[in-house]
């Protein structure tokens, strides 16, 4: 498998060198074309020269960059012990691969590449097979009662452990572990290929959801769904895609920092392509930011499923909370307004959409944190309290 990475990474690199190459040739023949524009008629035979040499140049500059990219991928991949090991062994490779999937991830998938993350369960770092006795194997532990953890956009499951060491003063600590331990959920963590549309992902874990449930150590007796951003924006997804039988089973969502109603950096990044666009001079530029995934086309408005955007409500027969974090110290502010948690405002967060009721979340299921950022979210303290007080009202007004 490492072999096949590495020449993945070649072709990869030499695709994105010839494509370097492209757009400054579009860079430099939108000036070219200016220039020659305002001299008038007399600069055409100048022009057809020019035109010839710079384009007979660029095609001979992108196509040796490509070569070169995927020979050293091959003579790489020649080179390397090809002992099954991969990419993601190591924490690093791990996060590297997760930002690669989250930048170009649809294309990664559509060409059959290796580096494509696939939806897989995890455990210490590694795939789970969905067969009756690697499920136990890797929960031996298992219980009824089951908490689905789906990352937000470049992450892994990885990061429901951030700054655990400072937050609980050893590693690896997690909202998962600790619902464990405190009310006997036990966690399974989902990582997935954030580049693909949020639609598409949203029919893998329906996929994964179904197998789960079928091949679990014990009877599932109730499913507990949490998302982190774009993770909140898939597991909706699937509940409204659905037409298994796990729906039933879940009882409670949380979405931490999700974007429901949409990101601002998506969207300035969509305005920004389609200005740019506009210009020949800076179509190189727009090209570029518009080459990012669907993923991260669809964190513009929060689309959940294909065909367009439109409002989803929410699922019915479950409980669904928010948890929102903003950086300036009091929540209800204009300044927490406009700032949020750096990357998702509030009213997406909570889904506040004015009289459509589109997002009926209640406002005794909204918590606000202030002096939190987005991140904070994956593991805080404070945020696991916000948990563990709602499902621990539940369990106390329906005892098992």
């Amino acid at each position: 498998m490492r072999a096949r990475e590495i020449r993945a990474l070649g072709d990869l690199a030499g695709a994105g060198l010839g494509g370097v190459a492209a757009r400054i040739q579009d860079l430099h023949e939108g000036i070219a074309d200016r220039v020659f524009s305002e001299v008038g008629p007399a600069s055409a035979p100048v022009r057809a020269a020019h035109d010839g040499i710079a384009g007979a140049v660029y095609a001979s500059v992108a196509a040796a960059l490509t070569a070169g990219g995927r020979a050293a991928g091959a003579i790489a991949a020649t080179r390397a012990e090809d002992d099954g090991g991969s990419v993601d062994e190591a924490p690093r490779g791990r996060v590297a691969q997760a930002i690669l999937n989250a930048w170009c991830g649809d294309e990664l998938d559509r060409s059959g590449s290796p580096l494509a993350l696939v939806m897989t369960i995890r455990a210490d770092g590694e795939a789970v097979p969905l067969e009756p006795d690697a499920m136990a194997e890797a929960h031996p532990d298992a219980t009824g009662r089951v908490a689905v953890f789906l990352h937000g956009l470049s992450e892994t499951e990885g990061a429901w452990s951030y700054k655990s060491s400072a937050h609980y003063g050893r590693p690896g600590v997690t909202f998962g572990r600790r619902l464990r331990d405190d009310l006997f959920y036990t966690p399974v963590y989902v990582r997935y290929n954030t580049g693909l549309r949020v639609h598409d992902n949203g029919i893998r874990l329906d996929e994964l959801l179904t197998e789960l449930t079928e091949l679990w150590p014990v009877p599932v007796e109730e499913l507990l769904l949490v998302g982190h951003s774009m993770g909140g924006l898939v597991i909706r997804s699937a509940l409204a895609q659905s037409e298994a039988d796990w729906p039933t089973l879940v009882r409670d969502t949380v979405t931490l920092g999700s974007p429901h109603l949409g990101a601002p950096l998506e969207r300035g990044a969509e305005y920004a392509a389609r200005t740019l666009g506009r210009w020949r001079e800076t179509r190189a530029v727009a090209a570029v930011i518009d080459a990012r995934s669907g993923g991260i086309k669809d964190l513009r408005r929060g689309t959940l499923l294909a065909g367009g955007h439109r409002p989803v409500p929410l699922h019915e027969g479950a409980r669904h909370f928010v948890v929102l974090a903003t950086v300036a110290p009091r929540t209800e502010s204009l300044l927490a307004d406009l700032l949020g948690d750096g990357l998702v405002r509030p009213d997406s967060a909570c889904g506040d959409t004015g009289d459509d009721g589109r997002m009926a979340f209640p406002d005794e299921h909204v918590r606000r944190l202030p002096r939190l950022h987005h991140f904070d979210l994956l593991n805080h303290p404070q945020v696991y309290d916000c948990l563990l007080d709602w499902l621990s009202d539940r369990e106390q007004a329906e005892p098992a």
